[in-house]
């Protein structure tokens, strides 16, 4: 026991005040997480909008993602990651409430591409603001932090959520308001450059113009393959659950245990696991095995017999690869960059985890509705496969430049 309490005490121990105070205002961010979960519901039961319609908004919400991820990283690089962070924060509360007041189905969709590229904008700044409060040894486990405090908002925003909207759909609107403006007080009061040291007060000038990140054709290619691994990963939210209700004939509260299980296991394990493993720096040979490890998820379906047991296996699994994974995307895009041009590295990440937000569903569900569950587990599993064997060219491409 005492070597485990160690264990735990030394993966979270070594960060900076300014890495845990960035992942308590995540955390206040996304325990108020609402909105986005329960919009279609929203539109579909209160507005009485026909599933259509609703899905057309969400679209709206996946382009203004888009548009956030690459906005915010230019920003970034030309206001610095503290003023992004804040602006983002304030303009997406008041635009929560101005959402949740809105009556027509176009103002609708106009506020909806609004808000989803203000708080999409925050993300490059927010990553970026990471590998500012961290060291080169710690940044990983830094990145993980910051999934816990996301992975726990989000868990604590559906739960809320849901008690809420049973009452009254309006009133997620104001909280998700409400909690966003709260997460911009606290960063001011925290981390504001008055207030934090390792906070620049504003945009260091650089001696020489930064290399864009469009101009590396290696991360361009990292970019295009976190595109596919996200179209595999993003089945877990979509077309899964759906599999589980009308494929193993699982309730929706079992299915709702299984969702609670992968951010338990993320919660319970990532941040020991990043502590073993970041020393190693081997970033691309972790992401690789994640890759394989989130297409076996989905093959135990096809080869495996059971209900429930064969559900918990395949979360079980999926939760391994995304820890492997994820915590070393972002490792491996950091090392790349200066500190000029560290919002557009992340600006290009975030945009295309949404852009697999966007397609990776709607190219599921099609695979679904026309071939069947089974042909849609084994596509994925080939996707996951090429994903992890272009990770593995990388390595080779990389081998002698930076750590692989």
């Amino acid at each position: 026991m005492k070597r485990i309490a160690d264990l735990y005490r030394n993966a979270f121990g070594g960060l900076s005040a300014a890495t845990w105070w960035l992942s308590l205002v995540m955390l206040v961010n996304r325990s108020g997480t609402m909105v986005i979960p329960f919009m279609t519901l929203y539109l579909t039961q209160t507005l009485h909008y026909t599933i259509g319609r609703a899905g057309l908004v969400m679209g709206v919400f996946g382009m203004g993602a888009v548009c956030g991820g690459f906005l915010g990283g230019r920003l970034t690089d030309k206001l610095g990651f503290y003023n992004v962070q804040l602006g983002a924060l304030l303009c997406g509360g008041i635009m929560f409430l101005v959402l949740g007041q809105a009556d027509s189905f176009p103002l609708i969709c106009v506020c909806a591409f609004v808000l989803a590229t203000l708080n999409d904008s925050f993300r490059p700044a927010n990553a970026t603001a990471i590998a500012q409060y961290s060291k080169e040894e710690n940044r990983t486990r830094s990145y993980s932090l910051n999934r816990l405090a996301i992975n726990l908002g989000w868990a604590v925003g559906g739960a809320v959520g849901g008690v809420i909207a049973s009452h009254n759909y309006h009133m997620i609107f104001w909280v998700d308001g409400i909690t966003n403006i709260a997460a911009a007080i606290l960063l001011r009061l925290v981390l504001s450059p008055r207030r934090n040291p390792h906070t620049p007060a504003h945009k260091a000038p650089q001696e020489q113009k930064a290399p864009s990140a469009y101009a590396d054709r290696m991360y361009m290619v990292f970019i295009g393959l976190v595109v596919m691994f996200g179209i595999s990963f993003f089945q877990i939210f979509s077309t899964l659950p759906v599999y589980y209700h009308d494929g193993l004939h699982l309730t929706p509260f079992f299915i709702g245990v299984i969702m609670a299980l992968n951010g338990g296991l993320i919660a319970l394990f990532e941040m020991a696991l990043v502590f073993r493993l970041e020393s190693e720096r081997k970033n691309l040979t972790f992401i690789m095995y994640g890759c394989l490890l989130v297409g076996l998820s989905f093959v135990v379906f096809n080869v495996l017999p059971g209900e429930k047991s064969i559900a918990v296996l395949a979360a079980v699994i999926v939760t391994g690869g995304e820890m492997l994974s994820m915590p070393f995307m972002n490792s491996f895009w950091v090392v790349r960059t200066v500190p000029g041009n560290r919002g557009q590295y992340a600006g290009l990440y975030t945009s295309a985890w949404s852009i697999a937000q966007i397609t990776g569903p709607a190219a599921g569900a099609q695979i679904a509705q026309w071939l069947g569950f089974h042909t849609l587990w084994w596509c994925v599993a080939v996707v996951s496969i090429a994903t992890s064997l272009g990770f593995r060219w990388i390595r080779a491409k990389e081998a002698g430049i930076t750590v692989a």
